[in-house]
């Protein structure tokens, strides 16, 4: 598989730069980053992005994530091992990347709130929108899976 285009090189520096930048707000925000890192799966998975899950998992991995809820992760509603909040956290990211469906109801935004201060709930949205970005844009110009190391682990392997 080739890149249509390395959007790392073509994007205008200042877009790329905003988009980081969001990022960074979001890893901010004081929500768990084993959370976040649930969220970006997830709706990778429902975006079917390659790239983005071959990343995010191993992010989560080095963040401490099991195995186990990474892979169940796409049957998480049948599993025992996420949290009311994670649980909670899932199903908002599942509404707001499938949003067309049907248009984040306020019954799920009211369930959802009870586990979130309206800052962590607007950064829990913001890290779907997010994510969603990046899915539509590593799908578009096709970023090829396997390429990606962790910051963390590039340090330890030029040690």
């Amino acid at each position: 598989m080739e890149p249509r285009i390395d959007y790392q090189k073509a994007l205008a520096p200042e877009a790329l730069r905003a988009f980081y930048q969001v990022e960074h707000a979001v890893h901010k925000s004081g929500l768990d980053p084993k959370l976040l890192h649930l969220i970006k799966m997830r709706a990778s998975q429902l975006n079917g992005c390659a790239f983005c899950l071959d990343m995010h998992s191993k992010d989560a991995r080095l963040a401490g994530e099991t195995e186990q809820r990474l892979f169940g992760l796409n049957a998480w509603r049948e599993t025992p091992y996420y949290t009311d909040q994670e649980r909670a956290a899932l199903e908002w990211t599942e509404a707001v990347t499938l949003i067309s469906r049907d248009q984040a109801p306020d019954d799920l935004y009211e369930r959802t709130r009870q586990f979130f201060n309206e800052s962590e709930f607007a950064a829990l949205t913001l890290a779907a929108v997010m994510i969603n970005n990046w899915n539509r844009i590593a799908i578009s110009f096709r970023a090829v899976p396997g390429s990606y190391e962790p910051p963390q682990a590039a340090k330890k392997s030029q040690a």
